[in-house]
This record gives structure tokens, C-alpha cells and sequence, in this order.
């Protein structure tokens, strides 16, 4: 556990001397406040529109998944595996399921980090709107968001490992989050087994319709954090068999 904290205190702190890291959160921060602002202004003009924390965190989910967990991930080991560190870091005391859990719990604890801050905006609508913002919508939705951050930066960090090329890590990893959103697609067409399964696989179908409106299941939650496992170990085995090919 030494070896992980000490690997994950060392790529958080990376990002606050990485220019992208910087260039995302203002892209972040602006966006929503501009959004934010204009939806508080439609409010006052149209007296019949209440503006709702669901539409702040429907914001905020887009440019995490476009732009913000791809760009941060994409240098994960992509970036180890072009300097020629990562041999380096396979010949240290750490296994293989330790490096690739240090990357991406750097990676997460500043995405985190970012999602704290939007605390703001829903500080802000509670002084607003009366009675208030449904805080129970509120802890639902940011738990969902926290959740999704973690599955998405997982994969994120499991595709840098096949790469040298942090560009071709980057579309790779917009590309597949791409996949999971709208893979349900299909399930419209498709009867039985097959369209559940594309269905459950949908990342949209555990965070929209439960933890956006108020509904935590025991089912989306699992499903999020057995996608987080699984890409991790997806990255640790890639991580494995560079060390013994």
C-alpha cells in the first residue's frame, strides 16, 4: 500500500505542473460557469423554468468524457513507455497491479479534486431556488459521478499501457468511453440475452435514470466498480507482459 500512495502522490502532484491539466480545468470551470449563468438567467426571465442540479451535472459529465479523463490519462504509461522509465519502474520492488493502481489513483484523486470545487455551483442554486436543491439528488448524482470518473479513468489508464503514443492513447480512449455510451443502441433492434447484455453494458443505463434522479442500486454500483477492477487488471496484465516479453 506504501509503494501504490507513494506512486499516486507522485502523478498528482504531476498534474498540477502539466499544462493540459490546467488547460482542462478552465475549460471546466468556464463552461460550466457560463452554462450555469445562462441557465439562471433563462430562470429569472421565464418564471415557470427552475433551474435543477441535474442540468449542472449533465454539463459536467460531457467534458470529463470528451475531453478532460482522456486527456489526463492518455500519458499514464504511455509517456513511461517512450522515455524508456517504465523498465525502470519494472525493475523496482512494485508489482505490476500496484504501478497500474498508482497511476490511476494519481489520475483519479485530482479528477476528484476538479468535481470538489463544481461544489460551488449547487451552493449557489440552494441560495436561489426555494426551497432549496434536492440534497439528496445532489449526494446520488456527485456519487454517480465519482463512480463514473473511476470506471472511465481506469480504462483510460489500461489503454496508455498498449501505447507508446500518447495521441493514439488519447483517441483510443475517447473512442472506447464513445463505445460504452452509446452501446445500448443496438440492444433497440436486438431481442433476448444479447440486447440485456449490450444494455447493462451502457454506461448511460447506471448513472441517468438512477443516480441523477435521487436512486442509488446496490446493481449500478457494482457495475462501476467491477468496471474499474476489470480495466485495471486489463492494464496490469499489459503492464506483465511487457516485463516478461
Amino acid at each position: 500500500m506504501h509503494n501504490i500512495w507513494i506512486l499516486a502522490r507522485k502523478e498528482y502532484n504531476h498534474y498540477f505542473i502539466s499544462p493540459i491539466a490546467y488547460v482542462f480545468m478552465i475549460v471546466i470551470y468556464v463552461t460550466l460557469g457560463l452554462l450555469f449563468f445562462v441557465d439562471i438567467l433563462f430562470a429569472s426571465q421565464y418564471t415557470q423554468y427552475i433551474p435543477s442540479i441535474q442540468n449542472l451535472l449533465q454539463l459536467l459529465v460531457f467534458p470529463l468524457l470528451f475531453l478532460g479523463i482522456p486527456a489526463l490519462t492518455m500519458r499514464s504509461l504511455s509517456e513511461e513507455n517512450k522515455s524508456g522509465t517504465l523498465e525502470l519502474l519494472l525493475t523496482s520492488p512494485i508489482t505490476d497491479f500496484q504501478l497500474i493502481l498508482g497511476k490511476w489513483l494519481g489520475a483519479f484523486l485530482f479528477l476528484c479534486t476538479i468535481v470538489v470545487v463544481t461544489f460551488i455551483y449547487p451552493a449557489i442554486l440552494n441560495s436561489l431556488v426555494t426551497p432549496g436543491i434536492d440534497l439528496k439528488v445532489l449526494a446520488s448524482g456527485y456519487l454517480g459521478l465519482i463512480l463514473f470518473i473511476s470506471a472511465a479513468t481506469a480504462m483510460g489508464v489500461a489503454i496508455s499501457s498498449f501505447t507508446s503514443n500518447q495521441i493514439v492513447s488519447l483517441f483510443a480512449s475517447v473512442g472506447s468511453l464513445i463505445i460504452f455510451w452509446i452501446i445500448s443502441a443496438p440492444a433497440q433492434v436486438m431481442q433476448g440475452a444479447v440486447g440485456e447484455v449490450l444494455k447493462y453494458l451502457c454506461i448511460p443505463t447506471h448513472f441517468y435514470s438512477t443516480f441523477l434522479t435521487g436512486i442509488i442500486r446496490l446493481d449500478d454500483i457494482t457495475y462501476f466498480i467491477s468496471f474499474t477492477i476489470i480495466a485495471l487488471l486489463i492494464g496490469a496484465a499489459r503492464v506483465e507482459s511487457r516485463r516478461w516479453g
